[in-house]
C-alpha cells in the first residue's frame, strides 16, 4: 500500500513537472513570436517563420490543455464497493467530519469547494483512501452526470463509499445501497 502511494505521488510529481515545462515552453515561444512578428512592410507581406511560430503556439496550447485534462481527470486507480448515503446527524454521527471537524454541516451542507475540482460532494471512506482524495463515479439513480466527490469523513469499511446527504430520510429514499465502481482522481490532499 505504501509503495503504491509512493508510486502515485511520484507520478503526480512527474505530471506536474511536465505541465510546468510545457507552460515554460509556451512563455518562451510567445516571446519569440512577439519579437519576430513585427512587420513594417507597406505591402503587407507575410513572414512565414512568424506564421509557423503562431501555428506551433496553437498546437502547444492544445497539447497543454490535453495534458492538464489528463492530469485532472485521469484515473490513478479504480475500486468497486457499495454506495450508501448518510446524514450528518445520523445515530452514530456527531455532525462533524473526521477529516475536517471545523466544517459546519448544520445547515444541510453536502458539498465542499475544492481549489482544483470546484464544488464536489462529500463522502465517507475507509482509511484505504486518504483524506482529501477525489473520486468520480456514476450513479444514474442519483444523477445523470458523473458524481465528483471528496473524502472528508470516515466510518465505512473496505472500498465502500458513504455519500453525505441532506438527511437520513433522503439517504434512504434516494441513495439506498448499490454496487459501484469509482475512479480515484487524486490520492489525498495535494502538497
Amino acid at each position: 500500500m505504501k509503495g503504491n502511494l509512493l508510486l502515485r505521488s511520484l507520478l503526480n510529481i512527474i505530471k506536474l513537472t511536465i505541465i510546468i515545462g510545457i507552460i515554460f515552453e509556451i512563455k518562451a515561444s510567445s516571446y519569440k513570436m512577439e519579437t519576430l512578428s513585427s512587420n513594417e512592410n507597406v505591402n503587407r507581406s507575410v513572414n512565414l517563420s512568424t506564421m509557423a511560430l503562431y501555428i506551433n503556439k496553437e498546437e502547444e496550447q492544445k497539447a497543454n490543455e490535453e495534458a492538464l485534462q489528463t492530469y485532472l481527470w485521469g484515473s490513478l486507480d479504480s475500486y468497486t464497493g457499495d454506495l450508501t448515503g448518510y446524514g450528518a446527524f445520523c445515530p452514530l454521527c456527531s455532525g462533524r467530519l473526521a477529516c475536517m471537524s471545523n466544517l459546519d454541516l448544520s445547515n444541510g451542507r453536502t458539498h465542499y469547494d475544492d481549489k482544483t475540482y470546484g464544488s464536489v460532494q462529500i463522502v465517507a471512506s475507509s482509511k484505504n483512501l486518504p483524506c482529501g482524495s477525489i473520486i468520480k463515479f456514476n450513479a444514474s439513480h442519483i444523477s445523470t452526470d458523473p458524481i465528483i466527490a471528496i473524502v472528508l469523513d470516515r466510518g465505512v469499511l473496505g472500498n465502500d463509499i458513504d455519500l453525505l446527504s441532506p438527511s437520513e430520510d433522503y439517504a434512504i429514499k434516494h441513495i439506498g445501497r448499490s454496487k459501484i465502481t469509482y475512479d480515484v482522481l487524486r490520492m489525498g490532499w495535494e502538497k
